[in-house]
């Protein structure tokens, strides 16, 4: 029997936090489902989504500032148990009767907590011998508690860094708890989502692929899926997936666009076609998109060309698979959530994305998205679970567009084949010296820039390579990898030496921000 994995479920309200996402993944590292969702959820909304408890997410706003964010009022009385954060905090307490105040000293960055009177079970664990490091980011801070709840924590500068209503099971923070800053942050949103809110845990990947798979069989029946491919872990885990639940049913078409990485195209066709006995066409569309990309150097607008173009060969094979139904996406929760900010204007557009939306009304078909409601942590986890190679699973981010985006300025074939080669050597090494799991996501970026140098006896005119490599919990903000000395010596005389028309080799030491992660 198919187990409700959606049973139990934490809502998470939004005040603008840049942290929101953070919380959300916590909450499923603690194997419970949750959803966010804009702080302007309607009461009866919330009560149709019926949580066990509920989030209130940080904010830039101070809660006296006109238009602030609010919520409804009822929310308090609805008897499931609520945690503030910061924003959420000061909005709880105000609510109460508490005061809040603009604080004479703004608090950023690392601070140490002391416990005050008899924390409950949801700071279980979070301090030793009364104290735990904890970060901070707020201006304004409670002054003054509401009646009947108590403060639990106590900083130099913010004397109510924690409170509680132990008897309503309401709970308030100052400081951020979802953040890898706060060490022991993670135990405490476990303990509120399992101890407070009393989960028990059914969002496992095990449960995740059962639920998938029995909902896939419900909705399509005995109609036929197709899939595009990319190669990419989101998709490679949605067709692993559709076809444990619906075999030979689904299509998978695997458009070749001449932007892949060195031998990808293959190792796409051995992992699927060969190994899994997914029923895969490729498509060879090399020319087509090189033809079309010629002179473009605007990186949005190659963006949009490749997206587009994708769309067309797409739509002209999928035409040619009779029976198809459904068109499979391998859209995850974070485009959800971007894709929904983007429509109602309380999130910033920074680029174009590859999923969500964007299908050719002729077509006629139904999305089927598996994927929707897991973050790419919890894609990885199912993928493995799955039986898809370790390395294929783990691989670092790629983008939608491909390497169309790490040859800046006009794309052209001899640049792509450089390209190749040389982010090649710089993986390969990265593997070999133990670094390319310590390590986000690394690549190479072809520079349309020639440098003059030298080689044996003769002066060279050729082209430069950069190389970028960070780490990053979240990939929102990102910091460079610190790759000692003589691996990127190494590395630099390996691509200088085999990949013919490079004469230079550089190191990106940006961090994000104000640099992106991606060059383009």
């Amino acid at each position: 029997m198919t187990r409700n994995i959606h049973q139990e479920k934490i809502l998470i309200l939004d005040f603008g936090s840049q942290y929101t996402q953070l919380i959300a993944r916590r909450v499923r590292e603690a194997h419970v489902y949750c959803e966010l969702h804009p702080y302007d959820m309607t009461l009866d909304e919330i009560r149709a989504f019926d949580p066990n408890g509920i989030i209130l997410s940080g904010g830039p706003k101070s809660v006296y500032e006109k238009g602030a964010p609010e919520v409804e009022e009822a929310l308090f009385e609805l008897g499931v148990p609520v945690l503030g954060i910061c924003y959420g905090m000061q909005l709880m307490s105000r609510h109460f009767g508490g005061e809040v105040v603009a604080s004479g000293k703004r608090e950023y960055g690392h601070a140490e907590i002391e416990a005050q009177n008899e924390p409950d079970a949801v700071f279980e664990g979070f301090f030793a011998g009364g104290r735990s490091p904890v970060w901070m980011s707020h201006g304004d801070h409670v002054e003054k508690i509401p009646q009947g709840f108590e403060v639990v924590a106590a900083t130099r500068n913010a004397p109510v860094a924690a409170i509680q209503h132990v008897d309503r099971r309401l709970y308030g923070v100052q400081f951020h708890p979802e953040v890898n800053h706060t060490p022991r942050g993670e135990q405490f949103i476990d303990n509120f989502v399992r101890k407070v809110c009393g989960c028990s845990g059914k969002w496992t990947p095990g449960n995740i692929i059962e639920d998938a798979v029995s909902r896939i069989r419900e909705q399509i029946g005995r109609e036929h899926v197709i899939l595009g491919l990319s190669g990419g872990v989101d998709s490679s885990v949605a067709a692993a997936l559709i076809h444990r639940a619906i075999g030979d049913q689904l299509t998978c078409v695997f458009v070749d666009n001449g932007l892949l990485r060195l031998g990808e195209g293959d190792q796409v066709m051995a992992t699927f076609a060969q190994n899994m006995g997914v029923k895969v066409i490729r498509v060879d569309a090399e020319e087509r998109f090189l033809s079309k990309l010629a002179g473009v150097t605007d990186p949005e607008r190659k963006r949009k060309i490749i997206g587009n173009m994708f769309v067309e060969i797409f739509d002209e094979e999928a035409g040619r698979v009779q029976d198809a139904r459904w068109l499979a996406q391998g859209t995850i929760y974070p485009d959800v959530i971007e894709s929904a900010g983007g429509k109602t204007g309380k999130a910033h557009s920074i680029k174009s994305h590859h999923n969500v939306g964007g299908l050719p009304e002729k077509m006629n078909l139904k999305l089927l998205e598996p994927l929707r409601e897991l973050f790419k942590d919890e894609v990885r986890a199912i993928g493995e679970e799955l039986g898809l190679p370790h390395a294929m699973v783990f691989r670092h981010p790629f983008p939608g567009p491909g390497l169309g985006v790490r040859v800046l300025g006009e794309i052209r074939k001899e640049y792509l084949d450089i390209l190749r080669q040389a982010d090649a050597i710089y993986i390969e090494e990265l593997f070999s010296s133990g670094h390319y799991h310590k390590i986000s996501q690394a690549f190479a970026v072809f520079l349309p820039v020639r440098s003059v140098g030298v080689m044996g006896d003769g002066r060279t005119y050729e082209f430069v390579i950069a190389l970028r490599a960070v780490e990053t919990k979240d990939f929102m903000t990102a910091g460079w990898y610190p790759l000692p000395y003589a691996d990127l010596g190494r590395i630099s005389g390996r691509i200088i030496n085999e990949v013919k028309g490079v004469n230079r080799v550089v190191y990106d030491v940006s961090s994000k921000p104000p640099a992106t992660i991606e060059w383009e």
